[in-house]
């Protein structure tokens, strides 16, 4: 078994609750034959098979629901987990250890030419829905939000979350809830109740100086 093989399925297995057996990976994971298929298909891209390379891709897409351009660079250990609609452009990198769930998109906003997908650094998470789209980089060990539409870079360590995505730093350090989806810092959310926690202390001091006044 090649390294490159081993390291993806130990990620899905790793990664993935669900994932029973190796044997069970190999034969009826969708992210993982893309991925093997996405192996083949850039080394004929990479050796100017082209049409082939198309092919290869083509296939996979219509027997596993996820587009990957032979011509995306993909790390090692990645897990595309469910899978269904995930789209990851031409110019796209993928660093090694991340995980994408279902309905991401790793695309181009149209206005740009050369490099027109985003980077993706190590071990980021990127949740089901998600849109990452522009020729910029998402740092190691940052997490993009379901449903987040991110069109600015995103530093590591961080959560993007909305639409479009607002970015939120997690003090330097690697998150520790990896697969978690739901418990995102909002920063909307974080701002507002700055705001009023500002505003009943300027209530506080009004009502002190009311009653210096009238005593």
């Amino acid at each position: 078994m090649s390294s490159y093989r081993k390291d993806l399925i130990n990620a899905i297995m790793e990664r993935d609750p669900a994932a029973r057996s190796a044997i069970e990976v190999r034969l009826l994971y969708p992210g993982y034959k893309a991925l093997m298929a996405h192996r083949r298909a850039n080394w004929c891209f990479n050796h100017n098979l082209k049409f082939l390379a198309r092919w290869i891709s083509e296939r996979a897409k219509r027997k596993t629901g996820i587009e990957i351009h032979p011509a995306a660079k993909i790390g090692r250990g990645v897990l595309i987990d469910h899978g269904m609609g995930v789209v990851i452009g031409e110019t796209a990198e993928v660093g090694d250890g991340c995980t994408i769930y279902q309905g991401v998109t790793l695309g181009g906003t149209g206005k740009d030419t050369g490099k027109r997908h985003p980077t993706i650094g190590k071990n980021v998470l990127i949740g089901s829905g998600a849109k990452v789209l522009g020729p910029f980089k998402v740092g190691d060990n940052a997490r993009i939000a379901a449903g987040a539409v991110v069109l600015n870079p995103v530093p590591e360590n961080a959560t993007a979350v909305g639409v479009p995505a607002r970015v939120v730093r997690i003090a330097g350090q690697k998150p520790t809830c990896e697969l978690d989806q739901i418990h995102y810092t909002d920063p909307v959310s974080q701002e507002l109740c700055r705001l009023q926690a500002e505003i009943d202390e300027l209530q506080k001091e009004i009502e002190s100086r009311n009653k210096e006044d009238k005593s």
